[in-house]
């Protein structure tokens, strides 16, 4: 198949392209900075693309069997316009070349239900707390993004992972419609995730929850480091 990365420099998109690679996909890997990417294969494409940039965001998708965004910034209490005005461009170029099929990354903050199980400390007081505060204006976007997802009539997943983290490789991780009671993603299995839902009509025009439960980080670890990282982009 071929696929093309929007985010694919980040951290999630870097794993996502690697793996889509050796699934046998044939990738255009879209970043600002293609100097700086760190991958090289054959079947691989790294090309300069602005999502806020249409004649870009077309050149990417022209010719393509289907989209991946994991595109993402990070936390800001200043306005955020990536997600929603970088995949109504991506929408509106798929739709002029016929691309149909959409997989992307948003966030389970965006869903109702916020129980992990985590305990009081962690559904209570933390987690509300980083929603409220320097993720309020990055998940009010993500919800932008997520609306104009499926209001597009394409063939759409939407994929909503929970806190992210690192693990060396793809673990047993869950998958449900909606929600998860589920504290943590991740990005290896997030990017597996969208690889295998991407070629599967399970989830087609769906939101689901993707979680870890093989290897969690610890609680300090992640409030110190990853939750101040940038979003999947």
């Amino acid at each position: 198949m071929n696929i093309v990365v929007f985010g694919a420099n980040g951290q999630t998109g870097r794993l996502l392209v690697k793996q889509a690679l050796a699934a046998g996909h044939t990738v255009t890997a879209v970043t600002r900075h293609p100097g700086a990417f760190p991958l090289h294969h054959e079947r691989l494409h790294v090309i300069a693309g602005d999502i806020f940039e249409p004649g870009s965001v077309d050149a990417a998708v022209a010719g393509q069997d289907a989209v991946l965004s994991t595109l993402g910034v990070p936390f800001s209490r200043k306005p955020i316009a990536v997600y929603s005005g970088g995949m109504a461009h991506i929408v509106e170029a798929m739709k002029r070349y016929g691309v149909r099929r959409l997989v992307c990354v948003s966030s389970s903050a965006t869903g109702s239900n916020h129980e992990t199980d985590g305990g009081f400390l962690f559904d209570k007081v933390l987690q509300p707390i980083i929603i409220s505060t320097i993720g309020q204006t990055t998940y009010a976007d993500m919800r932008r993004m997520e609306a104009l997802v499926m209001s597009s009539g394409l063939d759409w997943t939407i994929v909503r992972p929970s806190g992210l983290f690192e693990t060396p490789t793809v673990t047993r991780y869950q998958v449900a419609e909606e929600h998860l009671r589920g504290r943590f993603t991740s990005r290896t299995d997030l990017a597996d995730c969208m690889l295998q839902v991407l070629t599967s009509d399970q989830y087609l025009r769906k939101v689901i929850a993707v979680a870890t439960f093989a290897a969690q980080p610890s609680m300090l670890s992640f409030f110190t480091g990853e939750a101040f990282k940038s979003q999947p982009r």
